[in-house]
């Protein structure tokens, strides 16, 4: 049995902290709807991202991709 791998869109990401060496914390945001009360809803991921040369700073938006 083959397994199709899953093609992930980029994440645009805020960051949040970057005082560790050479890694940030970064807040995806997703929004949505809600169906019964008819607000929108936001939820927020805090993920790690990879910084080789400690160029981000705290409020920038950076592009990240998932790996494994």
């Amino acid at each position: 049995r083959r397994r199709r791998r899953r093609i992930m869109k980029p994440i645009i990401a805020l960051v949040l902290s970057n005082k560790m060496q050479k890694s940030v914390v970064v807040a995806s945001y997703h929004f949505w709807e809600d169906t019964v009360h008819k607000k929108k809803v936001q939820r927020r991921t805090k993920l790690m991202a990879h910084d080789e040369e400690n160029q981000c700073n705290i409020g920038d938006w950076v592009g990240c991709c998932i790996s494994s």
